[in-house]
This record gives C-alpha cells, sequence and structure tokens, in this order.
C-alpha cells in the first residue's frame, strides 16, 4: 500500500469537501476555476469517451472538465449502475471510503457530462466506432481479474474461492452474485495472501453477522454468513510482517473484533529495537506485538498472520475426492543482513507445513484485461502486466514504435500502473493524466478528430438494441435501491441482477 504524502492528503480532502449552501459544482459551466483554464483552437467542443466510472475515470473527469472549459464527457459503463469499486469493492462496513461518490455525483450534475451505462465497449459498441467521434478516449475501466497461484489443485478443487470475486459477491456485483460459497465445509479457513483484500475478507468472516445487518452488504450474503462455521482463520503470506502489504487500519479493525483473538507472532520476525523505526512501520509492530483486546480464553474465534510461508499445492484427502482437504506450504527464511527492510526477499527453506482446511481464499492482487478491439487503434496491451503501455503521465504509446505517444489516447488508474494504493492515490494519478491532456491541448499535440460523441452513436446502439442508462435513470435506481434498504433498517439492498435493476425503469 503506498504512503501518503501531506500534500496528496490534503488535496484529496479538498476535492472532497462540501460545497458551501447555495453553491454548485457547475454553474454556468464553470467548475471551480482553480486551474488554469484551457480550450479547443477553434472553440469546439473538446469532446472525452471515459471507459469505466470508478474513481479513476469519476477523478480524471473532474479535473479535465475543470481546466478545459468546453469540454463534453461521455462515461460509458459496462453496469446498468455507476462508481466501480467504490460500489463493488469497499468493504461495507467502510461507508465513510464511499464519501467520494458524493463528489462524482457533483461531477455529473453538470450539462457537459454524460453517462451511458449498460453499455460495454468493444462487445456492445466496437471500440474503433468511439475513434471518429471523440478528441480523446480515456481508459480507466480498472482491474476485473485476480491473480492465480499457479498450483496444483486450483483450479479442480472445491472449496477454493477468489477473494475478488468473494468481495464481490458480498457487494453485489450482478455477474458474483450466483457464486454460493459454502461457508459451512470447514470451521478454519486460510487466505492466501496479506494484503489489505485479505484481511477484508477475514473481518467478514469472523465479524458477528449481526453487526454487518445495518451496512449495505447484500441479504443473500448476510443469510450466508450467518449459517456460517468458521472459527478459525489463516491470513498466510510468503514474506515477514515487516514486508507485508496490509495497512494500520485493517489489522486494528481486526484486533478490536469482539469476542476474537490473535495467536501471538514470533518475536524474531520483529526487530529488537523498534525505537530505530521511522513513524509508521513502529506503529505496526508495535500494534501486531500487542496482539488483540481478546484473550484466547474469552474468545469464541481467533485468527492468525502466518508468515514465510508460500503455497505449493491445494490438496484432497484421496484421489476420489474434489474437495479440498488441506494446503501444503514450503517454509521460507529471510534473504540478506537486514532482515528487517520492506524491499526484503525471501528463499525457500527445505521444510514444509501442512495446513488442514476445506475452506481456502486467494487474494494475491486484482489485474486488468484488454478490450476487445483494441489492436484496432493500435494499442499493445500488456498481457503479462495486466496495463496498457504508457508513459507515466498517462499517454497510452506503442512500445514497438519507441514509445511513441498515441494521439488522443490516455489511461489512468489501475489499468494505467497496476493495482495497487488507495482512493487517494486513484485521485492523485487521474489528476496526473488530466494535467496531459490539457498540457496536451494548450501545447496543440495533435488529437483525435471527434465530432458528435454519444449523439452520433446512439443511432447504432438503438440499431443494435441496447438499453443505454442515463443518469437519470441510475438515479431512480437509487432511490429504489434505498426504499429496499427502509424496508429492512439499512441504508439500500441492492439490486443482484442488471435485469432488476432495469426493471425498475419499466
Amino acid at each position: 500500500m503506498w504512503r501518503l504524502t501531506r500534500g496528496v492528503l490534503n488535496d484529496y480532502r479538498k476535492v472532497l469537501r462540501k460545497p458551501q449552501s447555495g453553491s454548485s459544482f457547475l454553474i454556468h459551466n464553470k467548475i471551480h476555476k482553480c486551474y488554469e483554464s484551457s480550450t479547443t483552437k477553434d472553440g469546439s467542443p473538446f469532446r472525452m469517451a471515459v471507459l469505466g466510472s470508478g474513481p479513476a475515470g469519476f477523478y480524471t473527469a473532474y479535473k479535465v472538465m475543470s481546466s478545459i472549459e468546453n469540454a463534453v464527457v461521455d462515461m460509458y459503463e459496462s453496469l446498468p449502475v455507476p462508481f466501480g469499486l467504490v460500489r463493488f469493492g469497499v468493504a461495507p462496513d467502510h461507508p465513510e471510503v464511499k464519501n467520494c461518490q458524493e463528489k462524482f455525483e457533483e461531477v455529473a450534475s453538470s450539462p457537459r457530462f454524460n453517462f451511458i451505462g449498460n453499455i460495454e465497449v468493444g462487445k456492445d459498441l466496437p471500440l474503433v466506432s468511439l475513434k471518429s467521434h471523440y478528441n480523446a478516449i480515456l481508459f480507466s475501466y480498472g482491474a476485473t481479474e485476480d491473480k492465480k497461484l499457479g498450483i496444483p489443485g486450483e483450479n479442480s478443487l472445491q472449496g477454493i474461492y477468489s477473494a475478488r470475486d468473494f468481495v464481490g459477491w458480498y457487494n453485489g456485483l450482478p455477474d458474483k452474485a450466483s457464486m454460493a460459497p459454502n461457508l459451512e465445509l470447514s470451521d478454519e479457513a486460510v487466505i492466501v495472501g496479506q494484503g489489505n483484500v485479505a484481511l477484508d475478507v477475514a473481518r467478514t468472516l469472523l465479524s458477528n453477522v449481526d453487526s454487518l445487518r445495518k451496512t449495505d452488504m447484500t441479504d443473500y450474503a448476510l443469510a450466508t454468513l450467518a449459517k456460517s462455521r468458521v472459527k478459525r482463520v489463516h491470513v498466510v503470506g510468503r514474506r515477514g510482517p515487516m514486508q507485508a502489504a496490509f495497512t494500520i487500519r485493517e489489522v486494528r479493525e481486526l484486533m478490536n473484533l469482539p469476542s476474537v483473538s490473535f495467536a501471538p507472532i514470533k518475536g524474531d520476525l520483529f526487530p529488537s529495537d523498534i525505537a530505530k523505526l521511522q513513524r509508521t512501520p513502529k506503529r505496526l509492530i508495535q500494534l501486531l506485538s500487542k496482539g488483540s483486546s481478546t484473550l484466547d480464553p474469552q474468545a469464541q474465534k481467533k485468527w492468525s498472520l502466518d508468515f514465510l510461508l508460500s503455497p505449493m499445492s491445494f490438496e484432497s484427502s484421496d484421489k476420489a475426492s474434489n474437495t479440498l482437504s488441506s494446503i501444503l506450504f514450503q517454509k521460507q527464511t529471510l534473504k540478506g543482513p537486514d532482515k528487517y527492510q520492506r524491499s526484503t526477499q525471501v528463499e525457500p527453506t527445505a521444510d514444509l507445513l501442512r495446513l488442514n482446511t476445506s475452506l481456502a481464499f486467494r487474494s494475491i492482487g486484482y489485474k486488468s484485461e484488454a478490450i476487445n478491439g483494441m489492436q484496432d487503434l493500435d494499442i499493445e496491451f500488456d498481457n503479462v502486466r495486466g496495463v496498457i503501455p504508457n508513459d507515466s503521465d498517462g499517454r497510452i504509446i506503442t512500445p514497438s514504435a519507441s514509445g511513441a505517444h498515441i494521439p488522443g489516447l490516455y489511461c489512468s488508474g489501475w489499468v494505467k500502473r497496476g493495482p495497487a494504493g488507495v482512493i487517494a492515490n486513484t485521485m492523485e494519478d487521474a489528476f496526473g493524466t488530466a494535467n496531459a491532456i490539457t498540457n496536451d491541448l494548450q501545447n496543440r499535440q495533435p488529437f483525435m478528430r471527434g465530432e458528435e460523441g454519444w449523439t452520433a452513436l446512439q443511432a447504432e446502439a438503438r440499431r443494435k438494441g441496447l438499453r443505454p442508462i442515463s443518469w437519470s435513470d441510475w438515479q431512480k435506481i437509487d432511490a429504489a435501491e434505498k426504499d429496499r434498504g427502509k424496508l429492512v433498517g439499512k441504508e439500500r439492498e441492492k439490486f443482484p441482477s442488471a435485469q432488476e435493476m432495469l426493471a425498475t425503469l419499466e
């Protein structure tokens, strides 16, 4: 997880700050004139298509519309609803993280912004068809898949789940609604990976389900969690506590769960003199050393951070069974003279460890995938890293052509830099891409031709029988979900399928 500088945090708070009463984010097409304004050479609208409606797309749109006074943004989203990872990836018990939606709603209130939901570019509309109707295309669609371990049994045994899919399932992501994880298989669960998503999964499994009923977690997830047998959770990582990817907040929340204890960590994994550490690692080590406020005798559930273990195989009890029964790990040791550096690597030992379980979650990172038709725009998607090649400022480049920028094509967010960081990092990254777009316009760099944007593409959508969702349509879906939530005493009850979302508009 990236550490935020004071400047980034201050910028993030400023952007999230609500406007004063009586003010509007967009009045007469003026958006917070805190940036130098730019315009097209002939005064015609600067049309930008944004693919993806998560934080990266919205923050880039916000900054572009702030900096280019005649910018018109058309935001395409494959689902009928916006907000991407904020809606489907943020833990339900972290509602404050979703406050950025208020800023996104202000962006969407502009007459220079169009939301086009329920349209998957690359499938419903060819990507190449956007080229002649926009000056710029921004790719900000995030990470749609998760990384795999590539070990025996991973794809063949029942009881092994993707943490990404699990999070999408309890958050109401339509294509994960039918996942139906079996949490009655075992009283022990093993999570492979030690990032914040892994700790979100652990906290969900260990929490009293009644504490989650007031959140926007789906009703079917609550019903499944209520029947869970899980009492013990192992969160396993290849390296040590000084190299782990989780953050202090996530650990603290697990330590403070009522009636949940924490297995102590061996002292030799910590430096003997923590006073020499910088503030953040020092606080983390102090937290891990202190452990849980609940002791074992009073605990109903328990969790642990199991370090220096690399998974070798998922195994069943016998060849005839297709159900997970254990995971075999190879023990690791930290390399080099200083094993307390964050960059310290590991090497395998000859020792093995087996954890018996019938329930496992893979949580080793997300990965973006290419959109159909990228090759028609000369985009050379990096399938290994899961990113679009760019110059680090968001300009899409062609590595095979000496890194030349493809005019009018940009990217931001995880598809630009990989799946790392929190929303504040995404905002900073998105602003960087928006600055590149603005600077290119000011410096008269070439863009695409651009004509009428979505207006010109609507006819093609109608011919194909597509049902595009506008922002006002989304607001109706939003209201319906909130009405459903009131019936059960929660903020909202999400529709579990796109069909049910669309049915509210009939």
